[in-house]
């Protein structure tokens, strides 16, 4: 009885192991949340573009300052440099777990490209991929005044659905008043005659 006692005992700890060892994993990770800059068009004429910002989280969604942040642009292609030419950028976090990526500039090719962002605290790290396009010409003007792609897109479907409210509205007859009023169309009768049959003139 007692050898049992002792094997059932030896099969329940090793079965706890693993979820003890899984818990243990989970714990003290790093969240990095992308907060600018995910999906931002660079104007590559002016040179200009919008700074990103990510903010660096623990497991239960806290900021967490002083934690280390490199941003690291790609070395050929579309892209950029940060201050002093370079394609990397170390950032400290501040109060609020947010570190900004100062003086980056667009290159001048055109295309998509990722900046790599990874942060660092007390061992424990995290990573996230911020994607931009570098653009020349109205998306990028419309990015210099601080619009994202999805944006851009949002006002051309609006733009898009106001012509076809003023095409339907011209050919429904062109009401310019703000009140629109529907009138029935006129009503013809027709009503027919005494005939009357005589000769030839």
């Amino acid at each position: 009885m007692r050898a049992g006692a002792a094997v059932l005992s030896l099969l329940l700890l090793v079965e706890t192991m693993p979820v003890r060892a899984a818990a243990q994993a989970g714990e003290g990770q790093l969240n990095l949340v992308i907060v600018e800059g995910e999906g931002a068009i660079n104007n590559i004429k002016q040179r200009t573009a919008r700074e990103p910002i990510v903010q660096v989280e623990d497991e239960n969604h806290k900021p967490v300052a002083g934690a280390a942040v490199v941003f690291l642009l790609p070395d050929q292609g579309a892209g950029g440099t940060f201050a002093g030419g370079t394609h990397m950028l170390t950032v400290t976090s501040d109060a609020q777990g947010r570190a900004i990526a100062h003086g980056f500039h667009p290159n001048g090719v055109q295309g998509n490209f990722q900046m790599k962002v990874t942060a660092s605290f007390q061992g424990k790290t995290a990573n996230a991929s911020i994607s931009q396009t570098n653009a020349a010409g109205a998306a990028a003007g419309a990015a210099a005044a601080g619009l994202s792609v999805k944006w851009i897109v949002i006002i051309a479907i609006a733009g898009a659905a106001a012509a076809g409210a003023a095409v339907a509205a011209t050919h429904s007859g062109g009401n310019s008043s703000s009140t629109t009023t529907t009138t029935p169309p006129p009503v013809i009768t027709i009503t027919p005659g005494t005939g009357t049959v005589g000769a030839p003139h």
